[in-house]
């Protein structure tokens, strides 16, 4: 792995206990920048790794709670009247920072997850008749809880898409888990340090364009893609009646940079399958739609991608 991305990864390891696909793979989408959606149940500290990576980057780190009572200012920021100086202000709202950590973003109406649109593509945000750019970096790590279902609003899927990746956060391993009880029993203080500054970011980024890869890994990035959308052709029959869209352009796009960044990620400057393998749930899970065959027979889009992976020859 690369020396610096190894460091942020060590510190966070500090804090964090396991988790490492999911460390890996915001690290990727931070290489990328692009924006990811952390799904998991309630305590398996979705929240404090990304306040830990924020640390260990040494960025400005914003939350919003989403509740069902949040308005689009809350986030964006408002014009409020100043009658001192008898003319409006912009206040700023919380979306101006670096890291934005949307905790429980399905608690939300539609309203607010749609202020959010023009942020996370255009990183920029409207208020009044300005247009303000935000900070650099940016990144929105949203996190939501599968489970529960009163009160809480479904994601449109053209949100859903702006997210670069969608990350599931499982239960850790049983020593993993008495490792934590231990940490948090002992109440052991620990000191996270900034370790990659912004402008080694950006230059790890720059080196995105020097990750080679071949043609045949290209198609073989399409040819998964073009099986979530005609599954027949690549002799998966069996899928069409499970699947009512399958991924958009831009999960080409996204699967074409991930598979670099994970390149190197692993200090590499050239793409291999595996690099494709591994992001390729994170970065097509929520961009397939199911159809209502394989919703009533508990047929998730990771066994769909499983079966798309296991049926197409490896370059």
């Amino acid at each position: 792995m690369d020396k610096k991305l190894q460091n942020v990864k060590d510190e966070i390891s500090k804090l964090i206990v396991g988790q490492t696909n999911v460390i890996d793979s915001l690290l990727v989408a931070l290489i990328c920048e692009g924006h990811v959606l952390l799904e998991g149940v309630p305590g398996l500290a979705k929240t404090t790794i990304i306040n830990t990576l924020a640390k260990t980057l040494g960025l400005e780190f914003g939350r919003v709670q989403f509740t069902p009572d949040l308005l689009p200012s809350d986030i964006v920021g408002a014009q409020i009247y100043n009658p001192k100086q008898s003319q409006f202000e912009i206040k700023r709202g919380p979306v101006f920072t670096n890291l934005l950590l949307a905790d429980e973003i399905n608690r939300a109406p539609a309203k607010v997850q749609s202020a959010l649109l023009e942020v996370m593509q255009e990183r920029q945000v409207t208020i009044g008749e300005n247009s303000l750019k935000l900070p650099y970096p940016f990144f929105v790590l949203a996190t939501q809880n599968p489970l529960e279902s009163e009160g809480t609003y479904s994601l449109p899927e053209a949100q859903l898409d702006r997210f670069m990746m969608k990350v599931n956060v499982t239960y850790n391993t049983k020593q993993e888990e008495i490792e934590i009880a231990k940490r948090v029993a002992f109440k052991r203080k620990i000191e996270i340090q900034n370790v990659l500054s912004a402008d080694e970011l950006e230059q790890m980024k720059s080196k995105l364009d020097s990750v080679h890869i071949d043609e045949q890994i290209e198609e073989y990035i399409a040819d998964i893609i073009f099986a979530t959308r005609n599954p027949e052709l690549y002799g998966l029959e069996e899928l069409k009646p499970l699947i009512r869209f399958g991924a958009s352009p831009r999960g080409t796009i996204d699967m074409h940079k991930a598979s670099r960044a994970h390149a190197l990620l692993n200090a590499r400057d050239y793409v291999t399958p595996v690099d494709v393998v591994f992001v390729s749930k994170e970065v097509l899970r929520h961009r397939i739609i199911l159809g209502y065959e394989a919703e009533a027979d508990d047929i998730t889009t990771d066994t769909i991608l499983d079966k798309i992976i296991e049926a197409l020859p490896i370059p």
